[in-house]
């Protein structure tokens, strides 16, 4: 199995910073090569956004309720939607948390923060327990504000309100949409998470979320319920573009899901001899940092508008020197 050093580096404390720097993706490279952008494709996919695809897939196919039924808004089809979606939730959100931070079955080794979260009691959270107030804040307002949104967007499309197209009048386009929904989702998170990071929406929105300074997977959606209203909306873009309902599952679970490798703490997940990238570090950072990495660096925005930290000491010292800038009075 390969050693924690050969993939990065510990300091005095203890936390662990890979030795590779985070970068942009190669299509947003200029000049733009070829053999770069091919060699980088399979991570596009590979396993998150398959696996997302997958899912969305088959919600759709064998888990929804008949046409007839969604055409009415009523709570008897949404409950089961949202008893569907939080055993989801329980199951994806439960064995990530499971493995890594109840059964610790890798132990500390590629951990970010040394620190466990349940090793310490902390007065923020309720009952001194990030984990648990994660976990409640997921299901009970995550899953709600989820279900919620996946209901009106399937109540539209079984009535015919919407942009909806089917895939034997158009599969080119649609297979292009679906292509793009992970970008699509990072524009979308881009832009709602630059909003909740002004000064009135952090304080009384988006402090929640970073109350967990060192994430866990039950941190991925542990949010004020105005955040779930907003980071699930990128579903309904599909009601806007032209679309499928199966490709709008699809962007549900890149958001619902897809929070989790973001989320691990880790930056390789140990599956048998096997080491797995969770592209935790992009988000991680955020985390730590709060002023750094908006985005997850699939579209690279923060690259762009002079917030990216790819994780070396001179990317730190930039961060300092724009947020001391920031604070100087103006004269």
């Amino acid at each position: 199995m390969t050693d924690e050093t050969d993939i990065g580096t510990r300091d005095r404390r203890g936390y662990f910073t890979p030795n590779a720097r985070l970068d942009i993706a190669p299509m947003w490279r200029w000049p733009w090569r070829l053999p770069a952008f091919v060699a980088w494709l399979p991570h596009y996919f590979l396993p998150w956004n398959v696996l997302f695809m997958a899912s969305g897939l088959a919600f759709w196919v064998w888990l929804m309720p008949s046409t007839e039924t969604m055409q009415s808004l009523s709570p008897g089809w949404i409950a089961r939607l949202w008893l569907i979606n939080t055993v989801a939730v329980l199951i994806f959100y439960g064995a990530a948390e499971y493995r890594l931070y109840v059964q610790r079955a890798q132990e500390g080794r590629y951990k970010y923060n040394p620190v466990f979260p349940a090793d310490r009691k902390i007065k923020a959270f309720f009952k001194g327990s990030q984990n648990l107030e994660n976990a409640l804040l997921t299901v009970f307002s995550g899953v709600t504000i989820w279900t919620l949104i996946q209901a009106l967007v399937l109540s539209a499309w079984s009535n015919g309100i919407g942009n909806w197209i089917a895939f034997a009048d158009n599969p080119i386009y649609l297979i292009a949409l679906a292509l793009i929904v992970p970008v699509i989702h990072q524009a979308h998170f881009y832009a709602i998470h630059r909003l909740i990071h002004t000064r009135w929406l952090y304080k009384h929105v988006h402090s929640i979320h970073h109350k967990s300074i060192n994430p866990s997977p039950w941190s991925s959606l542990a949010m004020h319920p105005a955040e779930h209203l907003l980071y699930f909306a990128s579903m309904l873009w599909h009601l806007v573009i032209p679309s499928h309902p199966a490709i709008a599952m699809y962007q549900l679970h890149v958001a619902g899901f897809g929070a989790i490798p973001g989320h691990t703490g880790f930056d390789r997940v140990e599956v048998g001899d096997t080491l797995i990238d969770p592209h935790a570090y992009n988000h991680y950072l955020h985390h730590r940092y709060f002023e750094v990495n908006y985005g997850d660096g699939l579209v690279p925005f923060d690259y762009w508008f002079g917030t990216y930290h790819d994780g070396s000491p001179e990317a730190e010292e930039a961060m300092k020197k724009r947020l001391q800038a920031r604070r100087m009075p103006q004269t």
